[in-house]
């Protein structure tokens, strides 16, 4: 860690009152030496990971980071405040504040010493003696572990903690499947946990809380073995560590690899942060549930609702019946929307290099002319089409996913063809998806034998659900599907006039109201419905045209706001309102989501009226696409480009309009009304005690 921490990357007296004036601190001594080449793209950078799970910990500590393309290598900052900052932890502000930027493809030699850092900050005695630090060099080399924290025996590398893991795996593994657990000779052993720690960004909170969970357990006398799936990779816990575990631990905030080796265990599924500021109770609740015998619902006997399917790794426990509904559908949503994306500007481009007539061409293993561009048009739209054929079969199949897990993937994608087959379009796949789901579970409920768990999910399950899935796609609700997907397509065709502005409005009003959520999905697959196919209505055509317009003026219209109003947005958002541009030209509607964030009551319905605005002109206008996403990086392809920029215009400039005016009419907020020279926050204007810093992202 020589060459990541200096004395000249450590601030000892740092003076800045919110976390995003320490960030800019921290970041500016590094853009002084050099290893940030962009200091406000990489604070965006910082802003956008704090937006997805606040960094503050609880013990004073602030750990902002992030991996950005603007860091040349990876570095470390310090500073220590005697105020203290708020990153969001629960016992108040941070004093120790670590800033930590990684390249967007750091090698994992430099993430693992990072990681290394992670878990020294769970260490009392090693904060203790930065908080006494005299001098800035004192501090960097007891980072860099040259001058070891009293009572710190370790050298600070994660090779010296694989080291450790792998002796505490093979104690663990002594005692594998069919042991007693208990020595001829020695005492009862102990209670053994394996866990899973992970983040988003996998450099920080999940070494963190493997340092956590393995702190708590040597002091409760458990035996706590940690999986890191961080950014430098992972090694897999030795399945006779697992199979002699008596319970298991996922912390995580993103999806936890291969979660089926643990079945049938006890098992707790929460947060990170859950392992580092209270690792005592997560292990305390997981002995509870061994004690009761509560086990995860993947071994016969337990209950769908014990956690174990991919929509529930991330609810909440009373989520009710309607939320997970939601989520399931999501979830198909979500792997869809690829497809989608990939297939429609395929065969967009398809259509704009060989004309509106390349869906009539041969196929192109049976007539391709290297040297002719009909030719090439042709593959582009023969691809997209085989990509649109597999819409309907990944979207009930990742349904059944979210309900099931991998088990609900075969009748998914079964019953997902058979909607195809039937023409029961995409109404089709939400039923074949729910209803796989359902059978699966119903399935999963029923008491096996234990000689036949082991073919149970390889044959019993994909055969017995494919085949109830196939028989009622196909004999019981396939038709009545396709005729209520015929009548939809049928209504689509004959709007004209009003009906078609107002579902245009519609369409605008949905796109905006969550910027990225479940109704902005809802919004978009509607639209993507009706282009996932070969030849697509002109209806269908400007529907796409019109949700794709809305959704660009949220981020637009911040981007213009942050631009002529810089006063009314703190520094983070007029940071933000940068990369809003680019994200709004590029159909992200989650450019807006920050401002939105820190300003709901005025962001959120200023977007809706401009969003409306959009969708209803570009349905006046007549503007047709085809291609599903892209942005402006499409206008080509798009049916009257000129009145379809005009449409999105208009919404940006409404929705701007208002944003100013609602916001010029509130009182100034801390650190958005007081600027220095240069437009930034000015660090000595004053603040309102305990006032809330917007979400930046």
């Amino acid at each position: 860690m020589s060459d990541m921490i200096t004395a000249d990357l450590v601030d000892l007296d740092l003076s800045a009152d919110t976390k995003e004036a320490a960030a800019r601190a921290l970041a500016e001594r590094m853009a002084a030496l050099g290893r940030v080449t962009d200091l406000e793209g990489f604070l965006a950078d910082v802003a956008a990971r704090e937006a997805q799970l606040p960094t503050g910990l609880d013990g004073g500590i602030g750990i902002p980071h992030c991996r950005s393309e603007h860091v040349t290598e990876p570095t470390l900052a310090f500073g220590r405040s005697a105020a203290g900052v708020d990153f969001g932890a629960a016992d108040g502000p941070a004093d120790l504040i670590f800033l930590i930027a990684a390249p967007a493809g750091a090698d994992d030699a430099h993430l693992t010493i990072l990681s290394s850092l992670a878990r020294q900050l769970m260490n009392a005695e090693f904060t203790a003696a930065l908080r006494s630090a005299g001098d800035a060099a004192g501090a960097a080399a007891l980072i860099r572990g040259e001058e070891p924290a009293p009572g710190d025996t370790s050298e600070g590398t994660t090779e010296d903690t694989a080291d450790t893991g792998a002796v505490s795996a093979a104690a663990s593994a002594e005692t594998a499947p069919g042991s007693t657990g208990q020595d001829s000779a020695g005492p009862e052993r102990p209670f053994r946990i394996v866990a899973v720690t992970s983040c988003p960004t996998g450099i920080a909170h999940t070494y963190m809380a493997a340092e956590s969970l393995e702190n708590a357990g040597r002091e409760a006398g458990v035996e706590v073995v940690v999986e890191t799936q961080g950014s430098a990779g992972f090694t897999r816990l030795d399945p006779a560590v697992i199979a002699a575990a008596d319970g298991v631990i996922l912390a995580h905030d993103v999806a936890v690899r291969d979660k089926d080796r643990f079945a049938g265990k006890p098992t707790v599924d929460t947060g990170v942060k859950a392992a580092i500021n209270r690792p005592g109770e997560l292990i305390g609740e997981v002995r509870d549930k061994a004690a009761r015998g509560e086990i995860t619902s993947a071994s016969p006997g337990a209950t769908p609702a014990a956690g174990a399917t991919p929509v529930e790794r991330g609810g909440e426990s009373g989520e009710g019946y309607g939320s997970k509904l939601r989520k399931w559908l999501m979830s198909g949503v979500s792997y869809m929307v690829p497809f989608v994306a990939a297939g429609g500007l395929l065969i967009a481009l398809g259509f704009a290099i060989g004309g509106y007539e390349i869906n009539k061409a041969p196929s192109v293993t049976d007539h391709f002319a290297w040297t002719q561009a009909d030719s090439w048009a042709a593959l582009l739209f023969q691809i997209g089409g085989v990509a649109f054929a597999f819409l309907v079969p990944v979207l009930a199949g990742y349904i059944a996913y979210g309900m099931a897990d991998r088990p609900g993937l075969v009748p998914g994608f079964v019953g997902g063809s058979i909607a195809l087959t039937i023409d029961a379009g995409f109404l089709g796949g939400l039923a074949a998806g729910l209803i796989s789901g359902a059978v699966v579970l119903a399935i999963q409920r029923v008491p096996i034998p234990k000689a036949l768990r082991g073919i149970m999910p390889v044959v019993v399950i994909p055969l017995v659900s494919a085949a109830v899935v196939g028989f009622l796609m196909f004999v019981v609700i396939g038709k009545p599907i396709a005729s209520a997907q015929e009548g939809m397509t049928d209504w689509l065709n004959g709007l004209s006039g009003a009906n078609a502005v107002l579902l245009g409005a519609l369409l605008g009003l949905m796109m905006c109201f969550d910027l990225g959520g479940p109704v902005n999905k809802v919004a978009y697959t509607f639209a993507t419905a009706g282009i996932a196919v070969a030849s697509p209505s002109d209806s269908a055509m400007k529907i796409m045209a019109a949700v794709m317009a809305a959704g660009m003026v949220p981020p637009l219209a911040m981007a213009l706001a942050t631009t002529v109003r810089g006063r009314l947005f703190n520094a983070a958002e007029r940071e933000n309102g940068k990369a809003a541009w680019v994200l709004g030209a590029s159909f992200i509607s989650e450019g807006a989501i920050p401002f939105a964030a820190a300003d709901p009551l005025r962001v959120i319905p200023s977007s809706m009226v401009g969003g409306a605005l959009t969708g209803a002109l570009s349905m006046a206008f007549g503007a047709t696409l085809r291609a599903p996403h892209g942005g402006v990086f499409v206008v080509p392809l798009i049916g009257n480009p000129l009145l379809y920029l005009v449409a999105i215009a208009a919404g940006v400039c409404v929705t701007t309009a208002l944003v100013i005016v609602l916001k010029g009419l509130r009182k100034p907020v801390t650190g958005t009304a007081a600027q220095g020279p240069g437009g930034g926050a000015d660090p000595s204007a004053p603040t309102t005690p305990g006032a809330q810093q917007p979400v930046a992202a």
